[in-house]
């Protein structure tokens, strides 16, 4: 395919599918850089060496043809997200990109039907879907069985009213969301033992926080990308924000601290932690209409999150705990992609920030600190919790892509068996050691 394409192509084309790659990369919360060398990677494999690429989250450039003859093509990004059976196909259009192997207006076909794909489930499906993710992690987060009725409840009806299509909505949305469920849980807060009611809330508010947000603006702003990256840590700061005034104004009018901590009823068994996971796990798939071949994956994912959050809390205290947690899960992630039938790193790895629960101390250090001085201390903590974890993943990137060249290395290399075991002069006293002994030797490809 690629090479014919230099004879077949126009570069007007190959701009278009190059620009709807971008978009829909965005869309699926992908970094800056890592769009950057998939276009190039791409325009490569189409004979265009000197495609020239600017990307920001909300705008991409491309240039084609050199100084002299250059043309620029320009996309603004839509504030539309995909969703994971989306994003599952956009890879593997992306994966034939890079390769070289479809033809770009075949290309741009397939992006616009991607693009117009109807969800594998139903909105009933669906929005069990998110009560049953808000569920799962109301065990991980206050294991108690009133907080997971409420957690149930608010999630069913979270749940629905995100399948509402209306960008008005989906502007102002958090805050309402977090007034309704902050209003009810502060109601009841009182009259059942449900926990810290801070920490109930982050379980139906969980799809608000932006803590892959966070993250992936820390990555960026330490790969040199400081526009993308500051522009996403605003934007996920101001999340926190809308949704921390959602609390602070339902706990105004209850007449309530925000910072109350409730007394929690008799501690769980430890078996339901593993419970939790799992329907976190089928939560996922359902609300965000994931391929069926992905939900092992994300519940090994979240597993190894997890497990290596609790470890690394046991060692070295809750603060360094969700640096492991990511530094185990990202080598992961990224494995798990790079498999012939794996799952694309968006799947696994969001499923896992919300595990490790980055947004979630953000949002309760926020609320607390706008609510009480003391908590200030909290919200920087969260701050240095979110850059544990962006330092985990950056980590954990580094030393999967230093295995996997290290492994490319070795496979470089054969074992060759020569008829004399040493070329050495037979009157050396190495020559006569090894005399008539096979020596193998590694001889690069």
């Amino acid at each position: 395919m690629a090479s014919t394409a230099t004879e077949t192509i126009e570069p007007a084309v190959l701009r278009r599918f190059l620009l709807g790659l971008a978009e829909g990369m965005t869309a699926s919360d992908e970094s800056v850089d890592e769009i950057h060398r998939v276009l190039l990677a791409a325009a490569h494999a189409y004979g265009d060496d000197e495609m020239d690429v600017v990307v920001l989250p909300t705008v991409i450039l491309l240039q084609s043809g050199g100084r002299s003859t250059g043309q620029v093509s320009l996309r603004s990004r839509s504030h539309r997200a995909f969703r994971f059976d989306q994003i599952a196909a956009l890879y593997r259009l992306v994966h034939d990109a890079e390769q070289g192997a479809v033809d770009p207006a075949d290309g741009i076909r397939r992006l616009n039907e991607i693009g117009s794909m109807s969800p594998r489930f139903g909105w009933v499906v669906r929005t069990l879907g998110h009560a049953i993710l808000t569920a799962g992690l109301s065990l991980l987060l206050v294991p108690s069985w009133q907080g997971l009725a409420i957690a149930f409840v608010l999630g069913l009806i979270i749940g629905f009213a995100k399948l509402v299509r209306s960008p008005t909505l989906q502007l102002v949305f958090p805050v309402f969301a977090s007034f309704f469920c902050a209003l009810v849980v502060f109601v009841l807060a009182d009259r059942f033992g449900i926990g810290d009611p801070l920490h109930v809330l982050i379980a139906p508010l969980a799809t608000f926080l932006p803590g892959g947000v966070l993250t992936t603006a820390t990555v960026e702003l330490a790969a040199g990308q400081m526009i993308a990256g500051a522009s996403r840590l605003v934007m996920g700061l101001v999340q926190l924000g809308l949704l921390a005034f959602g609390i602070l104004a339902a706990a105004q009018i209850v007449g309530v601290d925000a910072a109350v901590s409730a007394s929690s009823g008799a501690p769980l068994p430890w078996w339901v932690a593993i419970v939790g996971l799992v329907l976190f796990a089928i939560g996922n798939y359902l609300h965000f209409s994931a391929p069926a071949a992905t939900f092992g994956w994300v519940l090994l994912t979240i597993g190894v999150a997890y497990s290596a959050q609790l470890v690394g809390g046991l060692i070295a205290g809750a603060e360094v705990s969700g640096f492991i947690g990511a530094l185990a899960m990202t080598p992961v992630v990224h494995a798990i992609a790079a498999l012939p039938k794996g799952a694309p790193t968006q799947i696994t790895f969001l499923p896992a920030f919300w595990v490790l629960v980055p947004g979630a101390a953000g949002l309760v250090g926020l609320t607390e600190a706008v609510g009480s001085n003391a908590g200030l201390t909290d919200f920087v903590s969260a701050l240095t919790t979110v850059m544990s974890i962006a330092l985990g993943v950056l980590i954990g990137t580094a030393l999967y892509r230093f295995a996997r060249q290290g492994a490319a290395e070795i496979a470089d290399f054969h074992i060759e068996l020569p008829h004399a075991a040493s070329e050495a002069p037979p009157s050396t006293w190495w020559g006569r050691m090894t005399r008539g002994l096979r020596v193998p030797r590694l001889r690069r490809r």
